[in-house]
């Protein structure tokens, strides 16, 4: 039997996905970017009978830490994220706990692997728990994180996403942090064969689609792409 469980909620205008990790033994209780309706988080942990006991952030931007204040009103729960993006964050957040890419967090003996996923911002992370990845504005289903804000690298994003292709395991269940796709799920194997960032094996290609052409042509919600429709458009310059 599996000794933890993952709740979700979609909440605020951005149809945010916010995750609850409950270790079954300790009880102990992570929120995962706690944002827009911090009162349906704490409404939420207390029908599972639980407590929030820590934060996690894949990364810092305001639509996914928009609810930490109110959810600390409610509990004493450290905040924890990777170093170089609080770095890059730069606020007074008192005295979060700092991680590194590959750094292990036991949740109660729910063991959370912590990867570093730049791309989106540079201390982006996923957090890998058994069979599943929160995968935040890393990788979508069907999708991946935008790279034209401040902190955003289509380079490290291409990077990125074949280092997860790689290290995890077809089978890994993909938990985003948006609501963008046909379906809020999807296995790893699934987006190695759908998604167009993880069709595009050319570094020049992906970056041309990912800040000129992506965003024009392509709708929500997003499905999966053929490879051959995909490069064609790339390599002419217009949608299909």
């Amino acid at each position: 039997m599996r000794g933890f469980s993952i709740d979700s909620l979609k909440l605020g205008p951005m149809e945010n996905f916010i995750y609850l990790i409950h270790d079954h033994d300790s009880q102990r209780t992570a929120v995962v970017d706690p944002a827009w309706e911090p009162q349906r988080i704490v409404e939420r942990a207390r029908e599972l009978g639980v407590t929030i006991t820590d934060i996690l952030l894949t990364h810092s931007h305001h639509d996914h830490i928009n609810g930490i204040e109110a959810v600390l009103d409610q509990y004493d729960a450290p905040i924890h994220l990777l170093k170089e993006e609080a770095r890059f964050w730069g606020a007074d957040i008192g005295r979060p706990v700092l991680h590194h890419g590959g750094d292990t967090l036991m949740l109660g003996s729910t063991p959370i692997r912590i990867l570093h996923t730049p791309g989106h911002t540079p201390g982006s992370a996923c957090f890998h728990v058994g069979d599943r990845l929160i995968a935040g504005d890393t990788l979508f289903v069907y999708g991946c994180g935008r790279c034209d804000l401040r902190g955003g690298d289509p380079n490290q994003m291409f990077d990125t996403l074949r280092k997860l292709r790689a290290d995890l395991p077809p089978d890994t269940v993909i938990l985003p942090g948006h609501d963008y796709a046909v379906s809020p799920v999807s296995s790893l194997a699934e987006q190695e064969q759908g998604n167009p960032f993880m069709l595009i094996d050319d570094r020049q290609d992906f970056i041309e689609y990912r800040m000129h052409l992506h965003d024009r042509c392509r709708h929500e919600p997003y499905g999966p792409e053929d490879r051959d429709a995909l490069i064609r458009m790339i390599h002419s310059g217009r949608c299909n």
